[in-house]
């Protein structure tokens, strides 16, 4: 864990380096959350939908997918 120092604007705007960026994801146009711990304050980057989507996708073969798919159809009574 490395601390650094961030300037903060007249309005309250927190200044983060590239390298905070780089590190934790945060971009231009992302969201972020904050959360207030007594006088702490933690900011995490919120990943784009297409982020999301891609992080819950797994690869499988068509064989794995059929499978899948027949033990599915077994569970639902659909398939013999």
């Amino acid at each position: 864990m490395s601390e650094i120092v961030l300037k903060v604007g007249k309005r309250g705007e927190i200044y983060t380096s590239k390298e905070i960026r780089e590190k934790t994801g945060i971009r231009e146009g992302g969201k972020v959350r904050a959360v207030v711990k007594g006088k702490k304050l933690i900011i995490e980057a919120l990943p784009s939908i297409e982020e999301a989507i891609s992080n819950c996708l797994m690869e499988i073969t068509p064989e794995e997918a059929e499978k899948l798919s027949e033990e599915a159809q077994k569970e639902g009574g659909i398939y013999g």
